[in-house]
């Protein structure tokens, strides 16, 4: 740098910066013709190439045990990174959402509603995505949704639909830490209306009553079709879900439509003060719930 922007002379510029005038003149033994480490040098490009996730340990390895070479494992290391082949691992940074009200138990319609997405494709190999949600307590689908992608702005005018004509939105939505389910604009959508209940990372069975509704949907659906396009996915989506809340008999040969009809014709008043907080700025939030536990016997 010296020598090319300030026009110094080699000497000056070695004793400004302290370097020997020999060091600064030796050719680099990795850049000389007589470097002894060239074939090494190439057996690892070439083999890094080949095995693109392999690290130096196994080159080494496989140097040592099938080509019978006896190489130290530090040489290995060493020559490894001076030729650019250390792959940094690196692993998505695991977020987890934060919980605004406490565990609670779904012991009436409009309480508690489970949130999940699942994935599929096209024949043409392009994904799909499927949100799906249930009323824990009635087990009623309630969101048809199903798209490319799914972004959070989307889901939360999807959910905003959904609170409309259901009457009004529950007290909880409980879900998992997926992207699309920790995103601000859906903190921002329920602040205030919604309470939010993230189960722990790696634990779908705290979600059980939608993890239960997704495996319905995976194996007598999803696994049944081969989907041409989107738009027969979404009628055919469309249809399973309407045929679970229409003819589903787990709820006393009940479908979850009847049960649901059931729960709010015939309610049974409990209070809910001592699970949850009424929910400011919400019709009904400070009445005391309806709980419908099951058919009459």
């Amino acid at each position: 740098m010296l020598k090319q922007t300030l026009h110094m002379s080699e000497r000056l510029a070695c004793k400004a910066v302290g370097l020997a005038r020999s060091t600064y003149r030796r050719t680099p033994l990795a850049e000389s013709p007589a470097d002894p480490d060239a074939d090494l040098r190439d057996w690892l490009r070439s083999y890094a190439a080949k095995h693109p996730c392999h690290g130096f340990r196994r080159a080494w390895a496989v140097l040592r045990h099938e080509e019978g070479a006896r190489v130290n494992k530090k040489k290995i290391h060493r020559l490894w990174r001076e030729e650019g082949l250390q792959v940094r691992a690196r692993s998505p940074r695991k977020r987890a959402g934060i919980s605004t009200v406490p565990p609670v138990e779904a012991d009436a319609p409009r309480v508690v509603w489970a949130l999940d997405f699942q994935f599929d494709s096209t024949i043409d190999g392009t994904a799909i995505t499927i949100a799906s949600m249930i009323d824990e307590h009635t087990r009623e689908s309630l969101l048809h949704l199903v798209e490319r992608s799914i972004t959070a702005e989307a889901l939360v005018t999807k959910l905003d639909r959904v609170f409309t004509r259901a009457g009004g939105p529950p007290k909880i939505l409980r879900m998992d830490n997926g992207p699309e389910l920790i995103s601000q604009a859906l903190q921002s959508f329920c602040a205030g209306k919604v309470g939010l209940a993230y189960i722990p990372p790696g634990t779908p069975w705290n979600n059980g009553h939608i993890e239960s509704f997704n495996n319905r949907l995976r194996r007598e659906c999803l696994n049944r079709n081969h989907w041409t396009s989107l738009l027969e996915a979404r009628v055919v989506i469309g249809d399973f879900k309407h045929d679970h809340n229409t003819h589903h008999s787990a709820l006393g040969y009940r479908t979850p439509a009847e049960y649901a009809a059931a729960c709010r014709a015939h309610p049974h008043t409990r209070g809910l003060q001592d699970q949850l907080k009424p929910v400011p700025n919400q019709p009904g939030s400070t009445t005391e719930w309806t709980s419908y536990r099951g058919p009459a016997s």
